[in-house]
């Protein structure tokens, strides 16, 4: 069954124009290009990525969050109750009165030991302000990084200033050893966020919308790898990784209470996100994706529709987050 998958999943009428096959993929004459087993190693990457993220969090962003005034807040951790935690995990972190009254009888403790019991476990669950600030500091740290290796590696690129030069001689464009390394650090940072979900500040109103983001980001990243679509795919990188150290530097300084600070970053960001990811996006990149194809071929490959599709939900995710910024913005400026 999973070679028949596999067959299925590697056919070249998915990928690839009419007339070429995996063989025309093999390194000669001085084209050098992509190759899906090098994949693999965005996963050893990605746990170089989180050693260098405890590193900066722990010896960068702890003096930094100290220096702009933000204290270590010491929470007090409740007794050991395997009672008490039992019913914490499976059946509920907010147990009415009655049910507190039958958990003191059957712990022989009075109700006030399980009310403080239940509301110091509680505030375990809630992260430090310091915990967010490191947090935001490395996503701030890498986009950052990533937004100027970005523009280093493309300014020089002709399609970075022509759209059309992304397909001139596709499928046959060179691997590029700056697109190389711009793919693996972007692929492996977004495996590394799918691994520390689980111990992240957990963001209630688009937890969702982040896990389909990371997963929609990597199946984007990986597959555009497979079919070389690497010139558009740095494009769509450098678009995304642009506006999203503003927003990190914003929460930043908001956790350190420097309001006009925060509130200036914020609107940079609200300008910088509608500008690539309202108005570049569709009318630049889906414009290149969806419509330029077209001019080169009149038969598309089952991967321009499976690519356009991802692309449509990633749009779809900027519009709603679009909305959440501009309910901020509209509260920001009209209540202060």
């Amino acid at each position: 069954i999973l070679k028949t998958l596999n067959s299925w999943f590697w056919w070249e009428n998915i990928w690839m124009p009419i007339n070429c096959t995996w063989e025309h993929f093999v390194d000669r004459d001085g084209l050098v290009f992509p190759k899906p087993h090098q994949l693999y190693a965005t996963i050893p990457y990605a746990f170089v990525l989180l050693i260098i993220r405890f590193f900066s969090e722990r010896y960068v962003a702890i003096p930094l969050a100290k220096a702009l005034g933000i204290k270590n807040v010491r929470r007090v951790k409740p007794q050991p109750n395997p009672v008490l935690e039992s019913y914490f995990r499976e059946c509920s972190k907010h147990p009415s009165q009655s049910e507190i009254q039958g958990l003191a009888k059957k712990c022989n403790c009075t109700v006030r030991l399980v009310e403080k019991w239940f509301r110091r476990r509680r505030n375990l669950e809630i992260p430090t302000v310091l915990r967010k600030f490191q947090e935001a500091f490395w996503r701030f740290s890498f986009y950052l990084a990533s937004s100027i290796a970005g523009f280093i590696f493309l300014y020089d690129k002709p399609w970075f200033y022509d759209i059309w030069q992304t397909w001139v001689g596709y499928p046959f464009q060179t691997l590029l050893p700056s697109q190389y390394w711009y793919y693996m650090a972007e692929i492996s940072f977004y495996w590394s966020l799918l691994f520390t979900l689980g111990i992240d500040n957990k963001r209630k109103a688009d937890f969702l919308a982040h896990v389909i983001h990371h997963l929609a980001a990597i199946g984007l990243m990986s597959g555009s790898w497979c079919g070389n679509y690497v010139r558009l795919g740095t494009l769509v990188i450098f678009v995304h990784d642009t506006a999203d150290f503003w927003l990190e530097a914003a929460k930043m300084f908001n956790y350190a209470h420097w309001e006009k600070t925060c509130n200036m970053l914020f609107i940079i960001f609200s300008i910088a996100f509608f500008i690539t990811r309202i108005i570049l996006f569709p009318f630049w990149i889906l414009r290149a994706t969806l419509y330029q194809p077209t001019y080169y071929s009149t038969t598309p490959v089952i991967a321009y529709f499976l690519f356009n599709g991802q692309l449509l939900v990633l749009q779809g995710l900027h519009l709603y987050w679009g909305y959440l910024i501009f309910k901020i913005l509209r509260r920001f400026i009209f209540s202060k």
